[in-house]
């Protein structure tokens, strides 16, 4: 009876349907489901139908010099996964240190994607921590047969350089597109979104040293008009700081399905500060509102922001009637923040919290100040039970 009982128990794994066996499969590093087998011998090949194929150099030997002959072992790898594989892969995704030496085994393993129209997610994070390689080779130029995989929902890509082949037809299923430190002029960058006609999430995020290549600046007026469809936009300062400043009294209601705006900036930006009330601006239904300001001023220079008070004219038409959080990190409690809070609160009816993280350099005097502005009923409120929370 032991021995049947634990031979039952064994066959429990390989009993298992197939689908069942390819979820199971799903949620591991490809690294770890080539060496199923381990477990049974009927998981053996069960890789090669996984809809889903993630590859992270992070599993690479960590040791410089073995680091540097793995890489080209791992997509070498990767391009053999590929041929093997005999099912739809429906999300592909690739984290690796990339530079020159593997550019044309990453063209080859594009070049075979580009051939399948299941793919509906794709993440490509190129990246380089090494200061040398990235003054000689800083992104990855993405070849154009990439542009013809027109079936794509999801597209994530980091250090890229994307420039548009002549005959682009666009990406008409993409609903979520996210670019990291990407090199890409303006007009390409409009381009681009014009041809997402059903995009409903934007995310543009870079660093200080990677920053958006936009040539000729465009404002925000512009590139909303390439965002129709979209509910969640995200845009780093870095980025909001290189688009022209727009026209605040001509400004129209384009962004209208727009329902959560996340923006990094600094208020002591004039520039800045009209790009973010722009869009909220043009975006009556939003929901939520998140705001992460620069954690050192000092290094935006002096503060050269008039005061909102002065602008408020400019804003007499704002209606945020559907907002119902407002979240801003590192407040310093400088006047152009204080007078941003209290704008928003003025114009939302529905708001019911207002979350304010502040700097570290604020000190306990200013926070009771700060606790006292916001908790009088010294100013406009369009709402009068919203949750303050002011918090470090």
């Amino acid at each position: 009876m032991k021995g049947k009982g634990k031979g039952n128990s064994q066959d429990r794994i390989s009993a298992l349907p197939q689908d069942t066996i390819e979820k199971i499969l799903t949620h591991m590093p490809i690294r770890d489901a080539l060496r199923t087998s381990i477990l049974s011998k009927k998981w053996r090949h069960c890789w090669k139908g996984m809809p889903k194929l993630v590859f992270d150099d992070k599993y690479l030997n960590s040791s410089s010099s073995s680091k540097e002959i793995n890489k080209y072992k791992f997509v070498n790898a990767i391009f053999h996964v590929l041929m093997l594989h005999n099912g739809p892969v429906s999300e592909f995704s690739i984290s690796i240190n990339i530079d020159t030496e593997i550019v044309d085994q990453i063209d080859q393993i594009i070049l075979h994607l580009s051939k399948s129209k299941n793919i509906k997610k794709l993440i490509c994070k190129f990246w380089s921590n090494d200061v040398m390689k990235l003054l000689f080779f800083k992104r990855y130029k993405l070849p154009s047969v990439f542009f013809s995989l027109h079936g794509l929902e999801h597209l994530h890509l980091t250090h890229c350089i994307i420039e548009l082949p002549l005959k682009f037809n666009g990406f008409i299923t993409l609903r979520s597109l996210e670019l990291c430190n990407v090199n890409i002029t303006v007009k390409t960058l409009q381009q681009l979104l014009t041809n997402c006609p059903i995009l409903e999430e934007f995310i543009l995020i870079g660093s200080q040293n990677n920053t958006f290549a936009l040539g000729n600046k465009c404002t925000f007026l512009e590139l909303s008009k390439c965002l129709p469809s979209v509910q969640v936009l995200k845009i780093s300062k870095y980025y909001i700081k290189q688009f022209a400043k727009g026209s605040m009294q001509k400004l129209p209601t384009l962004l209208v399905h727009l329902r959560i705006l996340f923006l990094d900036l600094c208020f002591l930006k004039q520039d800045e500060l009209s790009n973010a009330l722009s869009v909220i601006s043009c975006s009556p239904n939003l929901e939520k509102i998140k705001i992460e300001l620069c954690w050192i001023h000092k290094l935006c220079g002096e503060e050269t922001c008039k005061d909102l008070l002065d602008l408020q004219d400019d804003y007499l038409g704002m209606k945020l009637d559907h907002l119902e959080e407002l979240e801003i990190n590192s407040f310093h409690n400088y006047a152009p923040e204080m007078e941003f809070v209290k704008l928003i609160m003025a114009k939302s009816p529905m708001l019911k919290k207002a979350r304010i993280e502040l700097n570290s350099d604020v000190s306990v005097d200013k926070e009771n100040k700060i606790l006292r502005d916001l908790l009088r009923l010294t100013f406009p409120r369009a709402s009068l039970g919203v949750d303050i929370i002011v918090e470090r």
